[in-house]
């Protein structure tokens, strides 16, 4: 242990001179601690609301989607899936067909989407079969008289499972829409509005029949073993494929979401780190104070033969040695009070407002790293100043008045 470090421990464990200087230095930790405490439990609620919707996006979505130019449909998605197929990267690849269509029950109607899937294949793609709770019409599989549909849009058509819908395609310039009557096999319910309210699923054969797209397909859905790497196995396998195919990642497709996100997450950072900073303002404070304090102990060990710069450290070690009792303390609470919100979900919220009724929370080390980073040059920072001018004392009149 150096010199300095050493006399900086014994002026915070002497007794100080009155209460308020106490009271300072307990102020200045308590801020650190609360101002750790809040951002660490901050970035974990955000960091589990991302988990959580990209975990809802997977859930109905593909890693990777293929598609033909000008989103035209194509003949040869068996030879285009065998040669995806052929990564190592890949573990599966399904055919699907999607377009806007009407769905009718009774007098209620909608605008969706339509997707027309492979249903053992879906399934090694996305977990679809997971977000629905009553699976028994679905036993043999997805028959071509069947659809299922989200939550929110049986809710708004009033159709439950086992009712039949009449699904009524666009029809062409001058060709009839095609009009077919299908029975809910299943309802789903991925917690995303946008997909619950505007998504049903049909067989492959039925989409291609109310597209009138005949054995075509509008794309390929492709599963990585890494979800991850999706960007970069995109690229190498635009440039495999090349044109008239292009290759778009689950990512680049809710970039704009993502972004959002990100955003927010990186603006709560900074809003709350200043917290942080009003805390370093009584560690600059109270530093202040203990110059005053100690200016006859200053006058003595620069007579003693201590540098400036030897005293400036001490000062120095004074703001760190506060600074980190803060950052263990916020960092042990914060830590804390997020597995026990993990663990008991003792905050709730309205399930009818939110797509979630409990907080999502997930402790990323990189988030705890960057907080206890951040503190600590705050800490060091704040410390600079005092630093400075204890080094400004002169050593005569420190101990003449001091």
């Amino acid at each position: 242990m150096s010199r300095e470090l050493f006399i900086a421990l014994r002026y915070l464990k002497a007794r100080r001179q009155g209460v308020f200087t106490f009271l300072t230095t307990l102020i200045a930790v308590g801020g650190i601690t609360l101002g750790v405490a809040a951002l660490i439990i901050t970035l974990a609620v955000m960091s589990g609301f991302h988990r959580d919707i990209r975990e809802r996006i997977l859930g109905l979505q593909p890693h990777l989607t293929v598609l033909k130019e000008s989103g035209t449909s194509f003949h040869e998605h068996e030879q285009v899936a065998a040669d995806i197929l052929r990564e190592k990267e890949i573990r599966a690849a399904s055919p699907f067909v999607y377009g806007q269509i009407i769905l009718r029950h009774g007098e209620a109607t909608a605008g969706v989407v339509l997707k027309g899937i492979d249903w053992k294949k879906e399934q090694q793609l996305v977990g679809l079969a997971k977000s629905i709770k009553d699976t028994r019409l679905l036993a043999g599989g997805l028959q071509d008289n069947q659809v299922i549909i989200g939550k929110e849009l049986a809710r708004n058509l009033g159709a439950a499972l086992g009712k039949e819908v009449i699904l009524v395609s666009p029809g062409q310039f001058g060709v009839v829409p095609r009009m077919e009557k299908f029975r809910v096999a299943g309802i789903f319910s991925s917690g995303m509005y946008e997909y619950d309210a505007n998504l049903a699923y049909v067989s492959l054969p039925s989409g291609q029949k109310l597209f009138g797209l005949e054995n075509a397909v509008s794309g390929v859905g492709v599963a990585l073993t890494d979800w991850e790497k999706a960007d970069t196995i995109a690229a190498a396998l635009q440039a495999k494929l090349d044109y008239p195919y292009w290759v778009r990642s689950w990512e680049t497709m809710n970039k704009n979401l993502f972004a959002a996100l990100k955003l927010e997450k990186i603006m709560m950072f900074i809003i709350l780190t200043l917290i942080i900073v009003v805390a370093a303002f009584n560690i600059i404070s109270n530093l202040l104070l203990l110059t005053v304090e100690k200016a006859k102990e200053i006058g003595i060990l620069s007579a003693l033969g201590f540098r400036r710069l030897e005293i400036g450290r001490i000062f120095l070690f004074e703001g760190l040695i506060i600074g980190m009792t803060g950052i263990f303390a916020g960092t042990g609470l914060g830590v804390g009070l997020s597995l026990l919100l993990k663990k008991y979900q003792f905050i709730h919220l309205p399930a009818d407002v939110y797509y979630l009724d409990t907080l999502p929370v997930r402790l990323v080390p990189g988030d705890i790293i960057s907080v206890v980073a951040a503190t600590l040059l705050i800490s060091l920072v704040a410390g600079i100043y005092p630093a400075y001018q204890a080094t400004k004392l002169d050593p005569l009149e420190a101990i003449r008045y001091g």
